[in-house]
């Protein structure tokens, strides 16, 4: 049984207060998508997306709700602008022929306040299922009458699995960058009303 409070933006679920049904929008201005690996086998490089879209469907059932994202690959930012052009090149992300990526759930199961999101991550032109590990941050009402909910998500990827080989083999051993890379998500997310 579930009640709802604030506004119907929330409800409780299971002893959990979690977003109410609906679609709830990712606001592209709170919404970081950041990548971080390994430079020279030791040194984290951090790296995130500014341009994100899309939709969190809450379902009555949370095992039925879903996530769709897009992300303008063009939009890197790393804090090094030859390395940021370097990422965009044809060696990487190649965001000439391949502009976007894409992020579609398959399932989802969730407890609580957290779950995991299965979903066909869609980048360099490759289709792989990536699970993430989600959680529900919270809830806020905005001064301007937005009802927000705050979703935090965490995975790893092998960039080779998706087509993005480039590296260079150090004489000592080892490569100049990771094949293995950490996603960080932090989304806003703002209820949309009909």
């Amino acid at each position: 049984m579930s009640t709802t409070t604030n506004h119907a933006a929330t409800r409780t679920l299971a002893g959990a207060v979690l977003p109410a049904p609906g679609v709830w929008d990712i606001d592209p201005g709170h919404a970081d998508v950041a990548f971080v690996g390994r430079h020279f086998m030791v040194t984290k490089v951090r790296g995130r997306f500014t341009g994100v879209s899309g939709a969190v469907t809450i379902a009555d059932d949370p095992a039925d709700s879903r996530v769709d994202v897009v992300i303008d690959l063009a939009t890197v930012e790393s804090g090094n602008p030859t390395r940021d052009e370097h990422l965009k090149s044809a060696e990487l992300f190649d965001v000439e022929t391949y502009p976007q990526a894409t992020y579609s759930s398959v399932a989802v199961d969730w407890h609580g306040t957290e779950g995991t999101v299965e979903g066909n991550l869609t980048l360099h032109g490759i289709t792989r299922r990536v699970p993430l590990q989600v959680s529900f941050e919270g809830y806020v009402r905005d001064p301007w009458g937005g009802d927000r909910a705050i979703f935090a998500a965490r995975a790893v990827v092998d960039r080779e699995d998706f087509g993005i080989t480039w590296n260079v083999a150090l004489e000592a051993g080892g490569v100049l960058v990771s094949k293995e890379v950490k996603l960080e998500i932090d989304l806003e997310t703002v209820l949309r009303r009909s």
